[in-house]
């Protein structure tokens, strides 16, 4: 499935090819050493005062089924819809404070999001599609995980192979043929030129 963005100016190949799929190959799991990689290049994201305030939690559907099952139950309706066919669901949480002093940590979303994307790219690297979402059910997934009053999640993974799933609902499978679309460079630079 050949997914490529149209880059108006030349970047690495790794950010042609990510994309985020909703039609995950049923028959393709994911290695447990290629999962150790990308949550090794989550590891060695940059964060605010090194804080590394990113968690996870992940099920593998293989392996850890029950873990498996209980991220996907938290997930809201519109994505349990495809997410019930991925072989890797993940859970993307934060520490809201610093271990050093205690504070609230403001950074800890954005630092999230950047040990995400790390995963990603290495992920792309590896044949291997990411689809990141928001929807999800938080209070249910502090009820379901027990969750430390410092922790928050925030957003879900899906990871697996893209590839033709027959039992995925036509309509959720379309979405893969629209068309990649970014905003130009230009609408969100709010001052300065390139």
């Amino acid at each position: 499935m050949n997914r490529n963005a149209t880059p108006a100016q030349p970047i690495h190949a790794l950010h042609v090819e990510r994309f985020s799929p909703y039609n995950f190959d049923p028959a393709q799991d994911v290695a447990l050493e290629d999962l150790q990689s990308m949550f090794e290049a989550a590891r060695w994201t940059a964060s605010a005062f090194n804080a590394q305030p990113w968690r996870y939690i992940v099920g593998h559907k293989s392996s850890q089924p029950e873990l498996w099952q209980a991220v996907l139950d938290v997930l809201v309706p519109g994505n349990q819809a495809w997410g019930q066919h991925v072989p890797v669901l993940a859970l993307g949480l934060i520490r809201k404070d610093f271990e050093h002093n205690g504070k609230p940590n403001a950074w800890a979303q954005h630092d999230l999001g950047a040990a995400s994307a790390n995963l990603t790219v290495e992920a792309t690297s590896r044949g291997i599609r990411v689809h990141q979402m928001a929807g999800i059910e938080p209070e249910l997934a502090i009820e379901r995980f027990e969750l430390a009053e410092n922790i928050q999640p925030v957003t879900a993974l899906a990871m697996g192979y893209a590839g033709p799933n027959p039992e995925l609902d036509p309509d959720i499978a379309t979405r893969d043929e629209n068309p990649r679309q970014r905003l130009a460079v230009e609408e969100f630079l709010l001052a300065g030129s390139l």
